[in-house]
């Protein structure tokens, strides 16, 4: 059934499932099972030994360990471990104090999310696990939802990166760009520079990140998890469970000051920064900014990085002389705390795995390349392929690698001068379909460094994400269809405004009446 219609089935019923039950695990379980089942023509012992093989292959591949999946996994305990000592230290809740003399006002604190997200911009992981840790504090003094901080998180990092030349998505991208423009007379950087206007999506998910903190803009389920944190103190529903919380463990020290948070948290973003220069550096033949980038070691980076900062965390919690928290009680905790996480993302790997197998991507492809369609919309078309392809597998970047090169195919035939724009579209599409898709590693780190509930992150950020979605559709048709840039541009983000607006006073005034 691989590269065939039927191949769909298997992601079909895990992301119904995920909507209907907002039970992720199980979900995601199903998802695994019935694929394996499809690949192996439900032939119940290949499919046991198939999931046993994905499970196995997180970890090992071709006789050798995957340090990359093993890091990150090893960064997750990290960071749950510094978070609890940020805790126990009273560093959190000092720092919370102390921002709140100085970010008064709430549209404030929401405003620091993404300008933080905006300042990270070098890589998506970095962004946001370090974006949660440093607007935490703030963001549940002034009672905003952690679902909003998830998806001010969330459609920062990864906006952010595609369109920046000097990250990891951008080097990725430039590297491979560079192979599909050898037929004109751009340069890889050229042309990457060339489609960040005509990436809609992301430059209008920024827009409209600013907006609502500006505006306090709630839409569908959002509006629930802000009137909860507003009127009733609860920045997470009670019985949602969450990565990192670890409010009910322990009481944090009376001696905690504001440095027993900023110098773990600088430590980190110190050590990953110079490690992310250092292991690309030593990756690349001819040193430039773009070749650092590319040949960047990230999870490397990110878990020694996290290393450094538990060591220190470790060490100024030891010298508050208080024995009133047992270190063991918080390794455990800490560790504890970012099960839930780990045990979603090692599940999104393995259908990751399965629905590669099944070709998913390859099948969508090869029926845009076969069909017969107007030149005109295809920018449009490729969009929305590119967005169902990374919703369905969750990975942009394994998106990316798949129908890039076809777009640029069908274009250098079909239409050159369309060719920037239907590769920006591609871009543009597989942030989409990353940000709606709840297997996807960025969607789990973002959740788990706001520390909000994953479907709870996921079913709130859908609305905003379709919005935005929406509106780049139409301005890819004005594009496609009179080759017009600015006036493409300008009505995406016009129609981003009016109904974002809209559905907000909408939402407003029918709560109004309800009341």
């Amino acid at each position: 059934m691989e590269g065939t219609i039927f191949s769909l089935i298997p992601a079909l019923i895990m992301l119904i499932l995920v909507l209907l039950t907002r039970k992720v695990l199980l979900s995601l379980g199903i998802g695994i099972i019935v694929g394996a089942l499809f690949i192996h023509n439900f032939n119940i012992v290949d499919s046991v030994v198939e999931i046993w093989s994905v499970f196995i292959g997180i970890f090992i591949s071709d006789g050798a360990f995957n340090i990359g999946e093993i890091q990150l996994i090893g960064f997750l305990i990290l960071l749950g471990i510094m978070t609890a000592f940020l805790q126990a230290t009273g560093g959190s809740q000092a720092f919370g104090d102390w921002m709140i003399a100085k970010v008064k006002t709430r549209r404030g604190a929401q405003l620091m999310a993404p300008i933080l997200g905006i300042i990270i911009f070098i890589d998506d992981y970095f962004n946001a696990l370090a974006v949660g840790q440093i607007a935490r504090p703030l963001t549940d003094r002034h009672h905003i939802s952690r679902a909003k901080l998830a998806y001010y998180i969330d459609s920062t990092s990864a906006p952010v990166t595609v369109i920046s030349p000097i990250s990891s998505w951008g080097a990725y991208l430039i590297g491979l760009v560079g192979g599909l423009v050898v037929t004109t007379d751009l340069k890889p950087l050229q042309a990457f520079v060339q489609m960040i206007p005509y990436n809609l999506y992301a430059i209008g998910a920024l827009v409209l990140v600013f907006l609502v903190a500006l505006f306090n803009l709630n839409v569908g389920p959002m509006r629930k998890h802000e009137d909860l944190a507003m009127n009733h103190g609860e920045v997470v529903p009670k019985g949602a469970k969450i990565p990192g919380d670890l409010s009910n463990v322990f009481e944090p020290s009376k001696k905690g000051r504001i440095y027993h948070l900023i110098i773990p948290i600088v430590v980190l973003l110190i050590v990953t920064i110079v490690l992310m220069f250092v292991t690309g550096a030593m990756g690349s033949e001819h040193i430039t900014v773009l070749s650092i980038f590319e040949n960047t070691n990230v999870n490397l980076s990110l878990f020694y990085g996290g290393l450094a900062a538990v060591i220190v965390s470790f060490v100024l919690f030891l010298l508050q002389r208080e024995h009133q928290v047992k270190t063991s009680l918080v390794f455990i905790e800490g560790i504890k705390a970012m099960l839930p996480a780990i045990y979603i993302l090692l599940l999104a790997w393995m259908i990751g795995s399965i629905i590669s197998t099944l070709q998913i991507g390859e099948y969508l492809a090869q029926v845009v390349e076969n069909a017969n369609i107007s030149t005109s919309l295809l920018p449009l078309i490729f969009f929305v392929i590119s967005g169902f392809i990374a919703l369905a597998t969750g990975t942009s970047w394994g998106t990316f690698g798949i129908m890039l090169p076809i777009a640029s195919n069908i274009m250098a035939v079909a239409d050159t001068n369309l060719l920037i724009p239907s590769l920006a579209a591609v871009l543009a599409g597989s942030v989409f379909g990353d940000h709606c898709s709840p297997i996807s590693d960025t969607t789990v780190l973002s959740s788990t460094g706001a520390g909000a509930n994953h479907i709870d992150h996921v079913m709130t950020q859908l609305p905003y994400a379709f919005i935005v979605a929406i509106s780049s559709a139409v301005g890819y048709l004005i594009i496609g269809f009179m080759e017009h840039l600015l006036l493409g541009f300008v009505v995406s983000l016009s129609l981003i405004i009016v109904i974002t607006f809209s559905w907000s006073r909408a939402s407003s005034r029918k709560r109004q009446r309800t009341e």
